[in-house]
């Protein structure tokens, strides 16, 4: 396998961009979708500006201003990718923040969003802050997973062929394209919690997960993983990575320890085990557990 695809989803959270210039629909890549690109962006303001456009697209009353906001998205201020999506996993991949060239040329050679919106978006691309979910049945276009299928095979299907495929996304976005019957480097990934001797699959540190996978594959030393088992053995580095733990600070011999009240920190994951599910008619499951 000469490559490697990681496949993302967008984040629910966005950052609207401070300023900028709009969006340019010619300027993004994988430009075999503008078309459609422009279809969905019209009949999303559309709906935005209807009466009846947060039930259309399944959202609460809090998010009243990103909806109308929709109806302006091609005037709106846009910046890149990786600096509009900010939820859980992004803020864990930390794609604006790579710290090196070799790092960011990894990402845009190989991060791929799978996008309601635009279909795919590379790490560069310059977009707005928009509310559009994979699952919205748009009136206009209808349901989009079905409607972005076959132009996300044309684009993606040629890369399946050879290249190991990181699917970090939720099933919606699955639904919009699957890698061909047969691909042997789809590999799936999956989070469990490990809690009291149980593991559960927990949403909110799936993606933390997954973003701290997304980091680690682009910063790590050494050559990208080309294969499976390749990944697997990537993936195990965390395990050592993540087991350091802070030692308590040193204190004068006869000294009294005050008790400190501080606000309890937030639970951050830590890697305990990765597995390799064997191969089958449909993709390979990496399972990371995680405290």
């Amino acid at each position: 396998m000469a490559d490697v695809l990681v496949l993302l989803p967008p984040s629910e959270g966005k950052t609207r961009p401070d300023g900028g210039d709009p969006v340019d629909l010619a300027a993004l890549g994988s430009g075999s979708l503008t078309a459609h690109r422009v279809a969905v962006l019209d009949a999303l303001a559309k709906v935005s500006g209807h009466p009846d456009a947060l039930r259309t697209l399944g959202v609460g009353p809090s998010l009243t201003a990103e909806v109308e906001r929709n109806t302006l998205l091609r005037t709106e201020p846009a910046a890149a990718a990786t600096e509009v999506y900010s939820g859980v996993l992004y803020a864990a991949a930390g794609l604006a923040l790579l710290p090196d060239d070799a790092a960011r040329a990894r990402a845009d050679r190989s991060i791929r969003i799978i996008s309601a919106l635009w279909g795919v978006v590379e790490p560069a691309d310059r977009i707005p802050a928009y509310r559009l979910s994979m699952a919205t049945d748009l009136p206009g276009v209808g349901p989009l997973a079905r409607s972005w299928r076959a132009l996300l095979a044309l684009e993606l299907d040629p890369r399946a062929a050879d290249e190991l495929i990181i699917d970090c996304r939720s099933a919606s976005y699955v639904a919009a394209w699957r890698p061909p019957a047969g691909s042997p480097g789809w590999v799936t990934v999956r989070v469990l919690r490990e809690l009291d001797g149980r593991r559960t699959v927990v949403s909110h540190n799936a993606k933390h997960t997954r973003g701290v996978l997304t980091r680690h594959l682009l910063v790590r030393p050494g050559p990208e993983p080309t294969d499976p088992d390749e990944l697997l053995e990537a993936a195990r580095e965390l395990i050592q990575g993540t087991r350091a733990r802070r030692r308590p600070p040193r204190r004068a011999l006869g000294s009294v320890q005050q008790p400190v009240q501080r606000p309890a920190a937030p639970h951050v994951p830590r890697v305990l085990d990765a597995e390799l599910g064997p191969p089958g008619n449909g993709p390979r499951v990496l399972t990371l557990t995680v405290t």
